[in-house]
């Protein structure tokens, strides 16, 4: 791999730099933090090892210029000051790991070993992926069932063109995936892709999330806040469990699809936008339409193409691929064994809660495997209560259900703690979609 080393104490520098070059790693070497980042502008490494205190630019700069250049380059932090403060503070500006001085350049030699196969294995599952899917795939869907082939075909014929497109599915089939494939094959796909949950907001709060506000528009309003239609400007808007919107908020939504412009709350001014709407639904519209919960008018702007995501116990063929999806992306690269029949066992069970309850279970099962890196049925799979007793004597009073989700409820908190509180980083450690997280931090409760 190709690494710069930013170390200005000279011991440190020759000794670690010749080990590196040693296990077969390409080296550059400065020992000023203004240089460093001026490199970094210039050229890619797969690996930053730097030091905190630096003449000319300090650490957190060239962890930054990394970040900035290459936002997967492994970064490293070496400190003598290696206080609790110090590693929550790099590890906030997105640095991946910290080392304390003095150290063994054994131990960076490791990181960087374990990095190299990380890396291997993530470049042949890429390759893996694009063999299955070929030009017939969609970006960021795994899948290779009959079922899932006709939303493909569907999908790829529509995305080029401007058509809103309509998916329905039940929770957890994958519409935010399906509505990012159509976006990422599209023509606006340098274009922001902007998405909105319409059952998470109350009325109120969402038409301001939609129309954005002027400053002093209602009392909290401290300042000028753009909204989801202007920040999908030249993009796609998403609009996720759009059957939840109120009839209200229907009819103004209506009016900026069919005229393309609006005013924030409070404002005066009007606005033209140009995006693409693409839209999800996990109850049949028409069936709200009849109802007189949904407009009929918003409904033939929105139905122009429809989409219906089969549910996973439709899609033969599909559990194993997503299973290996998921531990690779959850286990971070690490290796864990998933017997016959455990996926036969999983094959066969109907999952309610589609491709989400999937990934949730694996997610589950990684971090109740333990050393032995086996998934477990009674780790992928809903325990029986009559079974219970058997397999796990000591659990009798209490759901192994519940001890998992104990488990995922304080591995969210330790995250977020390791990234001050930021929910963007967190759910991209946590390998989840930030509307998942969401949820999650509501499910479990998680200020």
């Amino acid at each position: 791999m190709k690494v710069l080393l930013v170390e200005d104490e000279e011991t440190i520098a020759v000794t670690l730099g010749d080990d590196l070059r040693q296990a077969g790693h390409e080296v550059l070497h400065t020992a000023d933090g203004k240089e460093a980042v001026h490199i970094l502008r210039n050229q890619v490494f797969d690996v930053v090892i730097t030091d905190v205190r630096l003449p000319g630019a300090d650490g957190l700069e060239v962890l930054k210029a990394a970040k900035e250049a290459r936002p997967d380059t492994e970064v490293i932090v070496m400190t003598a000051y290696a206080t609790v403060e110090d590693a929550v503070g790099a590890m906030r500006q997105g640095a991946d790991d910290y080392i304390q001085k003095p150290f063994l350049n054994e131990t960076v030699l490791e990181r960087l070993g374990r990095l190299a196969k990380y890396r291997a294995l993530l470049d042949e599952n890429r390759k893996l992926k694009e063999a299955l899917q070929g030009d017939a795939g969609l970006p960021g869907v795994v899948a290779q069932s009959r079922a899932m082939q006709d939303v493909v075909r569907v999908v790829r014929t529509v995305a080029p063109t401007e058509a809103s497109v309509l998916i329905q599915g039940e929770s957890g089939t994958g519409k935010e995936c399906v509505a990012r494939a159509i976006h990422l094959l599209s023509r606006r796909r340098e274009g922001p892709f902007v998405a909105i949950s319409c059952g998470a907001l109350p009325e109120t709060l969402l038409e301001s999330e939609l129309f954005g506000h002027e400053r002093g528009a209602f009392t909290d309003a401290q300042r000028l806040r753009k909204g989801r239609f202007e920040l999908a400007h030249g993009g796609t808007l998403f609009f996720d469990d759009i059957d939840d919107m109120p009839l209200s908020v229907q009819v103004k939504l209506l009016r900026v699809l069919q005229e393309r412009q609006f005013e924030r709350v409070g404002g005066e001014q009007t606005l033209q936008v140009d995006f693409r709407v693409v839209s999800a639904t996990k109850v049949p519209l028409l069936q709200l339409v009849k109802q007189g919960k949904f407009r009929e008018d918003l409904f033939y702007r929105l139905n122009v193409v429809p989409v219906n995501l089969p549910p996973l116990r439709q899609r033969d063929g599909d559990i194993p691929i997503l299973v290996q999806h998921f531990v690779e992306r959850v286990g971070a690269g690490r290796q864990y064994t998933v017997k016959t029949d455990v996926m036969e066992a999983m094959c066969q069970y109907p999952w309610p809660g589609n491709v989400r309850e999937l990934e949730n279970h694996v997610a589950q099962a990684i971090a109740m495997a333990g050393p032995a890196r086996v998934l477990r049925k009674e780790h992928l799979l809903p325990v029986d209560k009559s079974r219970r007793a058997a397999l796990e004597p000591a659990m009798d009073l209490i759901s192994l259900r519940e001890v998992l989700v104990d488990a995922e409820r304080e591995h969210i908190k330790k995250v977020l703690a390791a990234v001050g509180g930021h929910r963007t980083k967190a759910a991209s450690v946590l390998g989840i979609s930030r509307k998942v997280l969401w949820e999650k931090l509501r499910d479990y409760g998680i200020e």
